[in-house]
């Protein structure tokens, strides 16, 4: 199921297209929480409808956790997704004995969130220090444009500007936590043609994200 966001004006935090829910008390919340339990009960049978219902009340509340966590209208979108995702998978393990549905929900919701800010933010130090470790002065003036700006969706933008052959070598280093000198063996290329890769890939890097950079200023201007 696709998550949609809609905007009421700059600034304002987006807001998944569902039915949500309005504000219950007594009676009624009893009979909201009881209709949840219910929709997780039929879900966890493999009932699509009910996955839908239950989706169309809690997507507010589960999104709205997730963007407090995220601040990323991409980032809290695609994680509000792998929530409802995993409510799916594990449906047949909600106990009503441990907590509410929509307790069980959004604690899932700031979890996920939570591993979605440590993993990017572990992304962009892994790069940073390899820069620093593995690059050399020869590059350290690429570098220094480069390390106070990064993040995970620019530098996957700015590998999309390499060549294969830069890629590859910058994904082995970064992400497979290769040395240049494993890499070298690895590809049967001499070191220096690694050496010669990444620094040119870092050169491309630093000039696909001042692009980005201008580009998001005149965006901002506009």
């Amino acid at each position: 199921m696709n998550l949609h966001v809609v905007t009421d004006g700059p600034g304002d935090e987006p807001r998944p297209v569902g039915r949500g829910s309005a504000p219950r008390t007594g009676a009624d919340a009893a009979e909201a929480a009881a209709e949840l339990v219910e929709l997780v009960t039929a879900t966890a049978g493999g009932d699509q409808d009910a996955f839908a219902r239950l989706y169309d009340r809690t997507v507010h509340r589960v999104h709205g956790v997730v963007w407090r966590v995220l601040r990323s209208a991409d980032h809290a979108a695609e994680v509000t997704q792998e929530v409802y995702t995993e409510v799916w998978r594990q449906a047949a393990r909600y106990e009503a004995s441990r907590g509410s549905v929509s307790a069980w929900m959004t604690t899932m919701a700031h979890r996920r969130a939570v591993d979605r800010v440590r993993s990017v933010t572990s992304e962009t130090a892994r790069i940073e220090h390899y820069a620093v470790r593995e690059v050399g002065r020869d590059v350290d003036h690429v570098w220094e444009g480069v390390e106070q700006r990064l993040d995970a969706e620019r530098v996957r933008r700015g590998l999309s500007t390499l060549t294969p052959l830069q890629r590859e070598a910058l994904t082995l280093a970064y992400f497979g936590g290769y040395t240049q000198n494993q890499i070298a063996a690895l590809l049967q290329v001499p070191l220096g043609t690694v050496k010669t890769r990444v620094r040119d890939a870092l050169i491309r890097l630093r000039t696909a994200l001042e692009t980005d950079d201008r580009s998001t200023n005149d965006g901002g201007r506009a």
